[in-house]
């Protein structure tokens, strides 16, 4: 029996601290995926803690078929893009977004011109990211950043796999192409 599923039992046999456990187990990788859905850090850690609420309230109907961060996974990538739609209007900040996610700064050492060109370019990425659809911009996130398989991504959005790979494939190129329109804007 895995851990995850050690502490699943104990959870249910009424330890809550067990369930604490798997909270501060997955709640980084869980967050960091979010903040790229939803593009707000303050966004990202109230679906955060929806999705561990909601993920404690069903633990009963966790089947074991997959794993428990690919389970809470889904109900967390699920309440990010549910909360997308609901805002229409996303605002993203690049300066959070990017201590969101952990993005290193330049190397000092490199000088001044390294550190804003790197800087430039996470600039561009993220606003290229932001652009993209709700649906493309998670399964981007999925596959690239979390750096999830096709089989998991399948699982968690509950699409088959080849839905999965032809919509990365389509968020790629839109990526792609705003990747060159932001390019193209600062060129000219």
């Amino acid at each position: 029996m895995s851990d995850d599923a050690q502490l699943i039992e104990a959870t249910l046999a009424g330890q809550a601290t067990a369930f604490g456990q798997l909270v501060t187990r997955y709640q980084d990788r869980v967050y960091h995926a979010v903040v790229q859905v939803t593009g707000s850090t303050e966004d990202a850690r109230d679906v955060v803690q929806d999705a561990f609420v909601q993920a404690f309230v069903k633990l009963k109907t966790f089947r074991g078929s997959s794993a428990f961060y690919t389970w809470l996974y889904r109900i967390a990538i699920n309440l990010a893009i549910s909360h997308c739609r609901r805002r229409r209007n996303p605002t993203v900040s690049i300066e959070r977004s990017r201590e969101a996610t952990g993005s290193e700064p330049a190397d000092p050492h490199d000088g001044p011109t390294a550190v804003l060109e790197q800087n430039d370019r996470v600039t561009q990425v993220q606003q290229a990211l932001a652009s993209l659809s709700d649906e493309h911009r998670t399964i981007l996130v999925l596959r690239e950043m979390e750096d999830c398989s096709y089989e998991t991504i399948a699982d968690m959005l509950d699409l088959p796999i080849g839905t999965v790979r032809s919509r990365l494939h389509r968020a790629r190129l839109q990526l792609k192409d705003e990747l060159r329109k932001v390019m193209q804007e600062e060129v000219g």
